[in-house]
C-alpha cells in the first residue's frame, strides 16, 4: 500500500506511518504550531482593524452641511440621504459593493442645482476613507475592476497612494439622468480622489445608456476599493511602500 493522506484531514501532513495495513498521517508539531500562531495573529489583527478602521467627518460650508460615517470592515449597510435621488442611488451601490458601511447626510443648496451637494459629499466621503485607512498598514493598496452594467463596461483602478490624481475617460450620451446632470459624475470622482489621496483611473470602454454608464463607474469603484482596503495577512504590520509611508509625493 502506498503511503498517503486524505485531503479531508485538517492537519498538515509532513509524513506518514504504517500500522496493520492502514495509513496514518502524521503532522509536524513545529509547522502546526507556527500556522496556529499565524492564524491567531491574523485574527487579532482583523479584530483590531474592525475597531479602528472607521471614521466620521463633519463638513460645513455656506453651501452644504454634511456628516458621513464610514466603516471599512462592515457588511455594506448604508443609510444615505443627500437630497439628490440619483446620487443616493449611486452611494448606496458604493456601500453595498465595497462592503463599507456608510451613513451620509447632506443638507445643501439644491434649490440652485446639485453641484455643491454632489462635490462636497464626495469630499467628505474621501476624507472619511482617508482617516479610516490611517497609516494603511497591511492593505493591498491597489484595486481594479472591470464592471459590466448591461451594455456598458467600465474599468476602474485605484491606488491609495497618498497622491491624488484622477484620469477620467468616460463620456455620456445624454446631458441628464432624470434631473441629474451627467457632468457631475466626474465632479464626484474628482472630489473623492482628491480628498482620499487616491490615484484613480476611470474608463468606460463602451456603453449607450447614461444611467448604466454612471452605475458601472460607481460599482467598479466599489469593487476596486473593496480589494484595495483588504488586509493581506502576510504583511499585516507593513505599509505597502518601499518608502515606508503612503502620505504624499515621497510614496512609491
Amino acid at each position: 500500500m502506498e503511503c498517503g493522506a486524505s485531503i479531508a484531514d485538517p492537519g498538515i501532513m509532513s509524513g506518514c506511518s504504517r500500522n496493520h495495513g492502514w495509513v496514518k498521517p502524521t503532522s509536524s508539531p513545529n509547522l502546526h504550531n507556527r500556522q496556529q500562531y499565524q492564524f491567531r495573529h491574523f485574527v487579532s489583527i482583523q479584530k483590531a482593524y474592525r475597531t479602528m478602521r472607521s471614521a466620521t467627518v463633519q463638513r460645513q460650508t455656506t453651501e452644504t452641511r454634511i456628516e458621513v460615517t464610514v466603516n471599512l470592515d462592515g457588511d455594506g449597510v448604508y443609510d444615505v440621504s443627500t437630497g439628490i435621488g440619483f446620487l443616493d442611488h449611486m452611494l448606496e451601490q458604493l456601500s453595498r459593493h465595497s462592503l463599507a458601511d456608510m451613513t451620509v447626510r447632506c443638507d445643501g443648496d439644491t434649490h440652485i442645482d446639485d453641484h455643491h451637494s454632489t462635490e462636497d459629499t464626495a469630499i467628505a466621503l474621501g476624507m472619511a476613507f482617508k482617516q479610516a485607512l490611517g497609516e494603511k498598514k497591511g492593505i493591498n493598496r491597489y484595486g481594479a475592476c472591470f464592471l459590466p452594467m448591461d451594455e456598458a463596461l467600465a474599468r476602474v483602478v485605484i491606488d491609495f497612494s497618498g497622491r491624488p490624481f484622477l484620469v477620467w475617460r468616460t463620456e455620456f450620451p445624454t446631458q441628464k439622468i432624470g434631473t441629474f446632470d451627467t457632468e457631475l459624475v466626474r465632479e464626484w470622482f474628482q472630489g473623492f480622489a482628491s480628498a482620499s489621496g487616491a490615484t484613480l483611473h476611470v474608463e468606460t470602454l463602451y456603453g449607450a445608456n447614461s444611467h448604466h454608464i454612471a452605475e458601472a463607474c460607481f460599482k467598479g469603484l466599489a469593487r476596486a476599493i473593496r480589494e484595495a482596503v483588504s488586509v493581506d495577512p502576510r504583511r499585516a504590520n507593513q505599509i505597502p511602500s518601499t518608502k515606508g509611508t503612503l502620505g504624499g509625493e515621497a510614496s512609491s
